[in-house]
């Protein structure tokens, strides 16, 4: 009896199939004839917002200009006078990549160890986490101007600011960077690590995994995509910080701590006549940015892959 009704409900099922199938079809058909109204106000407003400025930004690299209907063509002259006038676009540059190296360690390492904590089951573990990503939504030049104070409050009691060295200035910086950002990256940490099943970490320990082995060996290589998506993150938005600097340190002292994002506000609008020279290091800083965050994803992948 009950094959009976197998074979009669198949039978049913196969019946019905073509109306099932010629509906997919009429569905696939009605998303073609409407997806270019549901596309192109998107595309349009792309286009407008962001590739054709793109494009003119291009243009007026080579070009010395005072406004965008006002311009000149001057060929690589622009990107000459980046390294021939003066060695502010270098040393910003030097000054962004040591900042940008000590932050991104610094903050994975620290997020991450949080994250472990975090998911042992310590009471008050969702309040905790509140409060560490809080300093995320605020705003960079809100968060600058108020560390500013509170950093040179307890700087004056030894009788400098974050502007009388550099390396004050920097280590500001990177207190900044790791205060804004630890608290994001936990919590992606967090994601990656509740995903690990307890039973295969459960199970190297029972066969003898020591606490180090276990972070090397199954825990580091099963999060290794919420490493790569942190470690995107933390270099490039250490790489483009720019409100930050602005209100902690402006550049201070002597330009000495100006990062590359500043140092083009600067020369942009600082400087008169100088406009295409700061459009000209902003196309630069966009394919240096361009070139390191695609290199650390092919690179950060490729070990996903192995592991």
């Amino acid at each position: 009896m009950m094959l009976v009704l197998i074979v009669g409900e198949v039978k049913r099922c196969k019946s019905h199939s073509p109306t099932i199938f010629s509906g997919g079809k009429h569905m696939q058909k009605t998303l073609k004839k409407y997806f270019p109204i549901f596309v192109i106000p998107t595309l349009l407003a792309f286009t407008i917002a962001f590739i054709i400025p793109f494009i003119m930004g291009v243009y007026l690299s080579f070009a010395k200009f005072t406004t965008v209907t006002n311009s000149t063509w001057v060929g690589l002259d622009n990107y000459i006078k980046i390294f021939t006038i003066n060695n502010d676009f270098i040393n910003a540059l030097w000054f962004t990549v040591k900042f940008t190296f000590v932050s991104v360690i610094t903050v994975n390492v620290i997020a991450f160890i949080l994250a472990k904590l975090l998911t042992r089951g310590i009471k008050g573990t969702n309040l905790f986490r509140t409060i560490f990503f809080m300093p995320n939504l605020i705003g960079g030049i809100v968060l600058g101007y108020i560390w500013q104070i509170l950093i040179n409050g307890i700087l004056l009691n030894f009788g400098v600011t974050l502007t009388f060295d550099p390396k004050y200035g920097f280590w500001g910086l990177v207190f900044l960077m790791n205060w804004q950002m630890i608290g994001y990256m936990m919590v992606i940490y967090i994601a990656g690590l509740q995903n690990i099943s307890e039973d295969l970490l459960e199970a190297a320990s029972i066969d003898g995994a020591s606490s180090w082995q276990l972070l090397r060996k199954i825990t580091l290589p099963l999060i290794a995509s919420s490493i790569t998506i942190c470690t995107f993150l933390t270099l490039s938005n250490s790489f483009k910080l720019f409100d930050q600097n602005l209100a902690l340190t402006g550049g201070a002292p002597q330009r000495q701590t100006t990062m590359l994002a500043l140092d083009i506000y600067d020369t942009f609008y600082g400087r008169t006549g100088y406009q295409g020279v700061g459009q000209a290091k902003a196309v630069i800083f966009f394919i240096l940015v361009g070139l390191i965050a695609y290199v650390q994803l092919r690179v950060s992948r490729s070990r996903e892959v192995e592991s």
